[in-house]
């Protein structure tokens, strides 16, 4: 065997054993190998006899957790690991928030902040969460626990996080249920507005007259939206039956871990760019879509000089890529040893960066069409033409880009805008199903990681330590289901939007900067790229230990504060549905919902300080982690990883000791 590198010395600093704090250094005497006969799963038996070869083998090809005596689930293959990472990364923002975005600042203009973030944050961060996942072999939970006890609450908080978020995204998925079940109608039910007869005359429905077919589907036949957040709250049943039917689906798609997931997203990850190029193809056919394309492509450059600009960009990549919600790490967990992640990191992100161009086009050919038909009803309702409108200034009257922007935001992006755009297709029945089984696969697909997140998180606490496996993802998304309830009731929208405006975007912050920090002056970024390289053959560039160690926290610091001094100077808003108007209007949160979004985001970020200060003081009687095995000799044997002396860079400006 090759003499030793000197940073393998500190590398088994985490492999402690324990009954001391010795490091390992006999795998056979030290991981407390079951007595002979034992079996692990339901073929395979090892002994204390076993030669560290079969060992390394077992652990290698079966995955095999020899302390606790159970199989840990891999992937199939690369594909599957690669296509649930894409199928988790691009998902429903990429439909609706990226395009709204892209609209509100600047079009092309806010391409440019989106790929700086990309660059200093997005890359970064998800290859650094994906080499977390592939050394410790745990989810958030454990990983962060064996970076350091004191760091276990950063797992809880991700975990938390992952949980929130898994509740709001399986209602919009009920949503699409509803209204893919209902695309079978002929004529589809929000083309019309609905009538009653009164003696010899039809009575159109005067809500649904002021605010058109597909909005009033959208807020009154589907959500029966009450007036406000403060109004009560009546269950609305379709929900409730529709959130069952979107929770069941999840569950058996889960059931076995990543052995079914990882199946499933051979579907649900293709699927949705089949109908993005189908819609692609029928959008550019459409007329008006250049007005559309135009209007997204087209920068205005002094939206760059707002700093609400960049932090749109910065939030973004968070939600896009799923970072700092721990799953990409429980996702990299099953992953071979020896498997290259930089290459799935660069390729996803990249991926999705172009996906949401991509789709961004689809959805404006769409708005472009929906727009102008708009606009053109607006010339002849007030009598004008475009030659008059350039003469004597009434553009305001019938002003094409106010009439896109009120298009392109959120919810109704999906559900009004597009819906009302369908309608005008050839066979609407067919282009309503494909887009709401796109849009339901796609919220699949990002499910999948974000409660795996959860799920492998629960595991590592030992939560349920006798349960099956099947047992606890039952009892996870039985629990999930019956608390989004409070999403299935008149005024659930409204706390739809709550969790979607508070449950995630400082926690992330928070979370992504302690990452940051701690993998860059804890663990270590000599110890972490000697980890890199066991795995993949070569060390990480100095860009991203940089981007680690200054760049990513101190642009998160700089966004959070933003977002902190925006909050507090514009205040808290949200939309409520004004019938009489037949449009939604803007009001600002009641000083309750502001304590509960407070309770929200605390109930994430607290565990931080709360599991450190419980560690600290032993408050509570904590299980030690165990690490799990990592054939750190073998890999440097294997690749021939010679000692590394230290440059001056590494010395003096990234820590290396």
């Amino acid at each position: 065997m090759a003499e030793p590198v000197k940073d393998k010395i500190e590398m088994n600093s985490l492999l402690v054993s324990p009954d001391d704090s010795s490091p390992i250094n006999d795998p056979k005497t030290s991981l407390h190998l079951p007595s002979p006969g034992t079996s692990y799963g339901s073929t395979l038996s090892v002994g204390p006899e076993a030669s560290t070869a079969n060992l390394l083998k077992i652990d290698l090809e079966k995955k095999i957790n020899r302390h606790t005596g159970e199989e840990r689930e891999t992937w199939g293959n690369r594909a599957e690991f690669l296509l649930s990472l894409i199928g988790y990364a691009v998902g429903l923002g990429n439909v609706w928030r990226f395009p709204y975005l892209t609209q509100k600042n600047g079009g092309g203009a806010f391409l440019i902040p989106y790929a700086v973030m990309l660059a200093i944050e997005g890359i970064p961060l998800f290859y650094l969460e994906l080499a977390i996942g592939q050394r410790l072999r745990k989810g958030a939970v454990g990983a962060w626990n064996q970076v350091s006890p004191y760091l276990q609450g950063v797992g809880i908080a991700s975990a938390a996080v992952s949980f929130n978020l898994a509740l709001y995204y399986n209602t919009i998925m009920a949503w699409c249920v509803l209204y893919l079940v209902q695309s079978f109608q002929s004529p589809l039910p929000w083309s019309t507005c609905p009538t009653h007869i009164e003696g010899n005359v039809t009575i159109v429905n005067k809500e649904c007259q002021i605010s058109g077919p597909t909005t009033y589907f959208w807020y009154r036949e589907t959500l029966n939206v009450a007036p406000s957040i403060n109004s009560k709250s009546v269950i609305n049943w379709k929900l409730v039956l529709a959130l069952l039917a979107a929770w069941v689906v999840v569950f058996l798609c889960m059931v076995k871990g990543i052995k079914s997931s990882g199946k499933v997203v051979y579907f649900t990850a293709t699927f949705p760019y089949v109908v993005l190029v189908i819609f692609f193809f029928r959008g550019i056919t459409l007329h008006g879509y250049q007005s559309g394309l135009e209007h997204l492509f087209i920068p205005e450059w002094k939206k760059l000089a707002d700093p609400q600009v960049w932090l749109d960009a910065a939030t973004q990549i968070f939600y896009s890529f799923g970072l700092a919600f721990g799953c990409l790490i429980a996702l990299a967990s099953y992953n071979p040893v020896r498997s290259n992640f930089v290459t799935e990191a660069f390729f996803v992100t990249i991926a999705d960066f172009f996906t949401s161009i991509f789709t961004a086009t689809v959805v404006f050919c769409v708005l472009g069409f929906k727009a102008t038909a708009t606009y053109e009803e607006c010339l002849r309702d007030n009598n004008m033409t475009m030659s008059t409108l350039h003469g004597n200034g009434t553009v305001a009257k019938c002003d094409f880009k106010t009439i896109i922007s009120e298009s392109a935001s959120g919810t109704g992006l999906a559900f009004i805008a597009f819906t009302e755009a369908i309608n005008q297709f050839p066979v609407p029945q067919l282009w309503s199903v494909l887009f709401f089984l796109m849009l339901f696969t796609l919220g699949l697909d990002s499910m999948f990681g974000t409660l795996e997140g959860a799920l492998t998180s629960i595991n590592d606490m030992m939560l349920f330590p006798t349960a099956r496996k099947e047992v606890v993802c039952g009892i996870v998304c039985g629990t999930m289901f019956v608390i989004s309830l409070c999403f299935a009731t008149t005024t659930g929208s409204y706390v739809f939007a709550m969790f979607d405006s508070f449950s995630a975007n400082i926690p992330l912050l928070i979370i992504a900067f302690i990452e940051c920090v701690a993998m860059s002056y804890v663990y270590g970024l000599k110890r972490l790229s000697l980890d890199v390289e066991m795995m993949v053959g070569t060390r990480p560039s100095y860009f991203f230990m940089f981007c680690w160690r200054f760049v990513g926290p101190v642009a998160m610091v700089v966004i959070f504060t933003a977002s902190i001094v925006e909050k507090i100077s514009n205040g808290t808003w949200y939309e409520v549905w004004d019938s009489s108007k037949g449009f939604a209007v803007t009001s600002p949160w009641p000083g309750w919902c502001q304590v509960v979004a407070a309770l929200m985001i605390l109930s994430s970020i607290l565990w931080i300080p709360g599991v450190a200060i419980a560690k600290y003081f032993r408050l509570i009687s904590w299980k030690e982690e165990v690490a799990s095995y990592f054939p750190d000799e073998e890999l440097i044997e294997e690749r021939g990883i010679e000692p590394h002396e230290d440059t001056v860079i590494e010395k003096y400006l990234l820590g290396f000791k």
